[in-house]
């Protein structure tokens, strides 16, 4: 198996950190290094990670980078089924809105869920 690569121009250190942008909410998020390449990210070595800064306005989040390659295994598509099931099978009631929350954002507008109506 190769190892990937920094992307950016000139480095050939290997990546350690996925670097993705989200243009809808002017964010950039760092994390560990993706389980494979996908077009739109950005692999890059520790020294460019820790050198990395956001655009004017934009917010960085930095995720924590794990010591070792992440692969995939049968214990995370277990969890997964796991925790899809216990939405299915409704185990344990949600907690009811106390407050409004924001469900989508585009811009300057968001879309606010409803809270429930009390009865009188």
């Amino acid at each position: 198996m190769s190892s990937r690569r920094c992307s950016k121009t000139g480095c050939s250190a290997a990546a350690v950190a996925t670097l993705t942008y989200v243009y809808a909410d002017s964010t950039a998020v760092v994390g560990p290094l993706a389980l494979r390449a996908e077009p739109g990210s950005y692999d890059l070595c520790a020294t460019h990670c820790e050198a990395l800064s956001s655009p004017r306005g934009w917010e960085l989040i930095r995720l924590p980078l794990d010591a070792e390659p992440r692969r995939a295994s049968s214990d995370d598509l277990l969890a997964l089924a796991d925790a899809v099931r216990e939405v299915g099978m409704g185990y344990g009631e949600p907690e009811p809105l106390t407050e409004p929350v924001v469900t989508r954002r585009r811009g300057h507008l968001a879309v606010v869920a409803d809270l429930p109506v009390e009865p009188r």
